[in-house]
């Protein structure tokens, strides 16, 4: 992409890109405690933070992170500000991650202030009650079973199919693949029940692939997930490339994520480019997505607004938030998404009539949502947002480097377009302390 070069070299000095709006003072949720606020000291905008590469790098904190959260909360450690960690990583449960950051921070974090890349999913309830294929990493089952309804186990670590027979479904599954007869199960070896057990009874039919995120053994998950997709879900039946083939619905499109290593992991994002390959290779068909969750969708940060509105009415605040900041080290998730969902919110799309919430609805088979003005529609996921910008904010010490700006290929998925003005954030600072002093300082917020 030419134009991404040009972009990229333009984001060399803090600040560069002034704030479009100036912000009143209004409310906000004080973290943990229901106790309305004093009006005065009402902020009118919320905080979205990403973690790996803003808060920490691998397992080690940002030095800047655990100073800047101190201004963010009272003496009796609630929040004066309203806060949302999203974050596309989606190996584990929300609890554990807002434990994580607990410690990381110094200051008490709750599970509804934590968005995974597979958060979105509890708006998709007409995949509720159904036997579901997952892919992913860690406690797979766990994450599973905090979806309402969701009919999911876990075989192994990276995988989950159906609610019953789970060491049949396991043994099928691998007879199906053709691993056994190629010998790659070997890594897995011992996870397999005894042979023959799988000849028994049919496996059940899956009525959807949903992908948290990259697993630990791509190459039995890509297997297994094509088997899926080409047999209709009917692993009892040889490969047929239905059309359309089954909903699929990806948790995170990171291509990359910053860890301790000098440079940038391979991501999900990664994993679909793999995935999309094979099938197209083998289909000639484009794989298609019911749903792409995770920044850069505009669902997440829809979702992420719906938090920041229950915080605000949690605290009982008078007055909406209307201006959020989205801080992130990443130009094609962090910077691409908060871009994307402000123009959505600043053209009115979401305010003004309900069409970008409409599609949300069917995609995720919730009734139609209600305009802004029925009442309880506050704590609708799919209610329109009060927000009405979003301004992004990169920071410096993750997989954006302002030494080495040499990318002139966009990264983003392929079913997101690029465009310069999406990847040029509104402001550009060193850390995460900075961001927090330049954004109280733009929304001249002194906190009591």
């Amino acid at each position: 992409m030419r134009g991404l070069l040009s972009a990229l070299r333009g984001l060399n000095a803090p600040g560069h890109r002034p704030a479009a709006r100036k912000a009143l003072i209004a409310g906000s949720r004080c973290g943990f405690c229901g106790t309305p606020a004093n009006s005065k000291t009402q902020p009118r905008f919320g905080l979205l933070f990403d973690i790996d590469g803003v808060l920490v790098r691998g397992k080690k904190p940002i030095p800047a992170a655990r100073k800047s959260f101190r201004k963010l909360v009272d003496s009796q450690g609630r929040f004066v500000v309203p806060v949302v960690f999203v974050t596309n990583a989606g190996n584990c449960l929300r609890q554990t991650k807002a434990d994580q950051l607990t410690d990381i921070l110094g200051v008490p974090i709750t599970q509804d202030q934590v968005i995974m890349s597979h958060s979105p999913l509890r708006m998709f309830k007409k995949f509720h009650e159904k036997c579901v294929l997952v892919s992913g990493q860690g406690p797979v089952l766990e994450i599973a079973e905090t979806y309402p309804g969701a009919l999911t186990l876990s075989l192994c670590d990276p995988l989950v199919f159906g609610l019953h027979e789970t060491l049949y479904l396991f043994s099928t599954l691998r007879l199906q693949s053709g691993l056994q007869e190629r010998g790659q199960h070997r890594h897995a070896e011992g996870n397999l029940p005894a042979a023959g057990h799988g000849g028994s009874q049919p496996a059940p039919q899956a009525a959807a692939v949903i992908l948290f995120g990259e697993p630990i053994r791509w190459e039995t998950n890509l297997q297994l997930i094509i088997d899926v997709l080409l047999t209709n879900g009917d692993l009892n039946s040889p490969h047929s490339s239905p059309t359309p083939h089954l909903p699929l619905l990806a948790c995170n499109m990171d291509l990359m994520w910053m860890a301790e290593a000098q440079s940038p992991r391979f991501g999900h994002g990664t994993f679909l480019v793999c995935l999309e390959n094979i099938y197209q290779k083998i289909t000639g068909q484009e794989l298609k997505y019911e749903a792409l969750m995770g920044k850069p969708s505009e669902l997440t940060y829809h979702y992420a607004e719906y938090l920041i509105r229950s915080q605000a009415l949690q605290r009982q605040w008078g007055l909406p938030i209307t201006s959020l900041y989205a801080i992130g080290d990443n130009i094609m998730t962090d910077v691409y998404g908060a871009n994307l969902y402000s123009r959505q919110l600043e053209e009115g799309v979401a305010r003004k009539n309900s069409k970008a919430v409409a599609k949300m609805a069917a995609a995720t088979g919730a009734p139609a949502a209600l305009p802004q003005e029925e009442e309880g529609v506050w704590e609708s996921e799919l209610a329109l947002p009060a927000a009405t910008s979003c301004k992004s904010v990169l920071v410096c010490t993750g997989v954006y480097d302002p030494r080495r700006v040499t990318e002139t290929v966009f990264h983003g998925h392929r079913d997101f377009r690029f465009e310069a003005a999406l990847v040029d954030p509104h402001h550009l600072v060193q850390d995460v302390g900075e961001a927090v002093d330049l954004i109280f300082e733009q929304e001249k917020f002194v906190p009591q």
